[in-house]
């Protein structure tokens, strides 16, 4: 305890917190829609895509940040409007999306700066590395995220689960469709930094699998998915800190075997 407890009394330990409670809570409120709907590899896509867009602020010597938010948020409404108007799978439309702009990154990336040091803690993450205004950015998402659940929720339920009936009932689902693909494309961009462009879908997936376990309504999915979110965190990002281990790695450790724990204890409880 009291290693932790000098742990926190660091800076950049107190950001690295802030930053991933305040995503990881973001993360999991959109990944219940996201996996409910069947678009739960979006997160992984749209890493990719920030990865292409990383590569290629650090070329022309640009924010990342500031090049990587139009260019991911745009990728995600194309991805939205292609599946919704055009009738394609989103696992296709996903998939295309993901390795094209995976390949656009690594051309750019080798023509220019190479595979150093920024492009590794982009790819894999370094939430020690979060700075100031990436906490602010971080409870600007999260804030944003609560506000939408609170003000739209019962518009969300419907859109999520019945989209027929939600037309019939004259709720725009285009409009809920674009705003769930706008938070999700800000989620990965600030979460490039905690998980790395390789891990970011594992925030959004792992936290509504593991609670789908243990809950069946809507409500109780969102509330589960939370606390195992920043449970998940919390550990993950201690125990890869004492175990001297990539954060994000570690992190995605920590849900694998709550995952596997919790399936035995569901096929258990069955028995």
């Amino acid at each position: 305890m009291s290693e932790i407890l000098n742990l926190l009394s660091y800076t950049f330990m107190q950001r690295a917190i802030l930053c991933g409670i305040a995503i990881s809570f973001s993360a999991a409120l959109i990944g219940v829609i996201l996996t409910l709907k069947n678009y739960s590899m979006i997160g992984h896509g749209l890493g990719e895509v920030g990865f292409a867009a990383l590569a290629l602020a650090m070329a022309l010597n640009l924010p990342p940040i500031g090049v990587a938010i139009p260019i991911v948020i745009i990728s995600a409404i194309i991805i939205m409007f292609i599946s919704q108007k055009k009738g394609e799978s989103a696992d296709i439309i996903i998939a295309l999306v993901a390795t094209g702009a995976l390949a656009i990154g690594v051309i750019i990336t080798s023509a220019t700066s190479g595979f150093g040091t920024d492009t590794y803690n982009y790819m894999f993450g370094s939430i020690l590395a979060m700075t100031q205004s990436d906490v602010i950015l971080s409870v600007i998402i999260t804030v944003l995220s609560i506000g939408i659940y609170l003000v739209f929720y019962n518009r969300l339920f419907l859109v999520t689960f019945d989209e027929k009936y939600a037309k019939a009932s004259g709720i725009s689902v285009t409009f809920y469709q674009f705003l769930i693909a706008l938070i999700t494309a800000l989620v990965v961009v600030v979460g490039m930094r905690m998980m790395g462009t390789m891990l970011i879908s594992s925030l959004i997936v792992f936290p509504a699998i593991i609670a789908k376990k243990f809950t069946t309504s809507f409500k109780g999915l969102v509330v589960m998915s939370v606390i195992t979110s920043i449970l998940c965190f919390l550990i993950g990002i201690f125990t890869s800190f004492f175990l001297n281990m990539p954060t994000g790695a570690g992190i995605v450790l920590v849900y694998l075997v709550l995952l596997v724990i919790s399936t035995i204890c569901c096929k258990l409880a069955k028995i």
